[in-house]
């Protein structure tokens, strides 16, 4: 076996028994007919399972709707992402030549489906305890800072429910532009707050990414939350 997969496994904490399951994981449908989609599927289900567990057994004075956010919070793609980064798979998918030209080993939704695609694939040839160890290993830091108050719930929905705390207007999210060929655009939404007399503008891979990044900004300009950046 390679240098190269040797140091992901060891910062995946696994060494695969056959060493195509792992690149299969990391093939994104861009460079083979043969890539990590079932795979994606199956991680994606396996990882909300074993979250949903984790927060059922360790917080029994948490309702359904907040464990619903914890859950939401945790295994969103965005987190999945920072998840990949630090184990810098980047530097191992397998990318057609579009989306290695416009920078796709960065992406966001790339790099979550090839998360959830090794989770599939470690579950396929280990078990279910080998991989919600492994799941909730890469995880501990993330849980140790959970609390019965639940995590942080999403810009939108802080400037919707401060809004509707002040009977104020809702605020209204129009696309200005967007950007890009069409397998890596970027989105740019205007958020209209009645109180504010500047509309704030988000960018983002997606248009909900840009309206919660434009949500984001008018919670500053409000002095609800300050920047995270």
């Amino acid at each position: 076996m390679s240098n190269k997969y040797q140091r992901l496994e060891k910062k995946l904490g696994y060494v695969f028994t056959d060493q195509a399951n792992l690149e299969l994981a990391l093939t994104h449908r861009s460079y083979s007919a043969r890539n990590n989609e079932r795979l994606e599927f199956l991680g994606d289900s396996v990882l909300n399972f074993i979250i949903a567990e984790y927060l059922y057994q360790n917080f029994p004075k948490l309702k359904e709707g907040h464990l619903s956010r914890q859950r939401a919070g945790l295994v969103r793609g965005t987190t999945l992402a920072e998840i990949a980064r630090e184990f810098e798979l980047g530097d191992y998918l397998f990318l057609g030549s579009g989306e290695l030209k416009s920078g796709g080993f960065r992406r966001d939704s790339i790099l979550a489906d090839a998360v959830e695609g090794i989770i599939g694939a470690i579950y396929l040839e280990a078990g279910f305890s080998v991989v919600q160890e492994r799941i909730l290993d890469w995880y501990v830091v993330r849980l140790k800072k959970l609390s019965d108050k639940g995590i942080q719930k999403d810009p939108k929905t802080l400037l919707q429910e401060y809004l509707q705390s002040r009977q104020i207007e809702l605020p209204c999210y129009d696309v200005v532009s967007i950007t890009g060929e069409a397998h890596a655009q970027t989105f740019f939404v205007e958020c209209t707050v009645q109180t504010l007399s500047d509309k704030t503008v988000g960018q983002g891979t997606s248009r909900r990414q840009a309206e919660q990044n434009a949500a984001q900004k008018a919670l500053i300009a409000l002095g609800v939350e300050s920047s995270h950046e």
